[in-house]
């Protein structure tokens, strides 16, 4: 099955790191992924995010060999010594849709890839297996091997080794106002909510492992796209360096039908651009209430 774009389709993910040559090693020769550009970031693109200093900043951008309309873009900055992922809001992890999810253990010894979570069946979702791993920007990754759609949305199963990202997670501190903000912003659906201990967040935050915590999907229709999760009150906003890309999980791209028809505030006006992701269609980015960068990239 090809990887059928549709209002909001997940276009791709920023992540942030300290060496873009160790990054690159991580996605290209470990994950599997083909590098389709790699240079300068524009200090056109780069005020487009809010993050004028980021410009210049050597980056490359990387596609599942499924041939997905994804792409995930490394972006080379100096650490930040405040950020510890899972303790801050904004974007939280990329969900890559993956095979053979009990074979990644040993696929990513020697990598910078730290294993964060192992294989593990969840009892009671039977629709994936989940792995959890950070990168070398502490950027959080989930290699998900779906086994079937659940009963209220459909799950890509992997064409490559590692495929698309399929779910975002977000971080915030009103889950059913940026749910809210969500649907009526960008004229998504609501999905399921869950109550689950939720392991990462409570090591995180060194709570009881039995804590709850609730999460909500946003879909549309059927097409899962944001997990927003709800943080403890010990979360903070995420610190970063001046005018320059927050570190981690740094910038979100979803499709749209129509820009236009957006009612969000845009850090610059919507621009065509040639550059993957954009592939000459137009875009432009605006802020969500968790202070998550949101690029939209308009599909037509």
């Amino acid at each position: 099955m090809t990887h059928q774009l549709q209002h909001g389709s997940i276009l791709g993910g920023i992540a942030v790191v300290p060496d873009l040559e160790a990054a690159l090693h991580n996605y290209r020769d470990v994950l599997g992924m083909a590098v389709v550009e790699q240079g300068k970031l524009s200090a056109d693109i780069a005020a487009s995010w809010g993050c004028p200093n980021s410009a210049g900043a050597p980056m490359a951008t990387l596609q599942p060999v499924s041939g997905a309309d994804c792409h995930i873009r490394l972006v080379e900055q100096p650490d930040h010594p405040d950020f510890k992922p899972t303790t801050t809001y904004g974007w939280a992890a990329f969900e890559l849709t993956v095979q053979d999810v009990f074979g990644w253990p040993d696929r990513l010894q020697g990598s910078g890839f730290d294993i964060i979570g192992p294989p593990k069946e969840l009892e009671g979702l039977p629709f994936f297996v989940p792995m959890q791993v950070l990168g070398t920007g502490r950027e959080m990754v989930y290699l998900n091997e779906v086994r079937e759609d659940t009963p209220s949305s459909d799950l890509p199963k992997a064409q490559s080794l590692t495929d698309h990202i399929f779910i975002v997670i977000l971080a915030t501190p009103d889950r059913a106002a940026t749910v809210k903000w969500y649907l009526d912003r960008l004229h998504l659906t609501e999905g399921d909510t869950y109550t689950l201990a939720y392991s990462m967040i409570n090591d995180a935050f060194g709570r009881p492992e039995d804590t709850l915590s609730d999460l909500t999907m946003v879909q549309n229709d059927r097409l899962p796209i944001v997990e927003v999760d709800d943080y403890p009150e010990e979360a903070t906003d995420r610190g970063r360096h001046e005018a320059m890309l927050p570190p981690g999980n740094a910038l979100v791209s979803l499709a749209v039908t129509d820009l236009d028809a957006i009612d969000v505030d845009w850090i610059t006006p919507p621009t065509r651009r040639d550059a993957a992701p954009y592939c000459g269609r137009r875009a432009a980015t605006t802020l969500g209430l968790a202070g998550e960068l949101l690029e939209l990239i308009e599909i037509g």
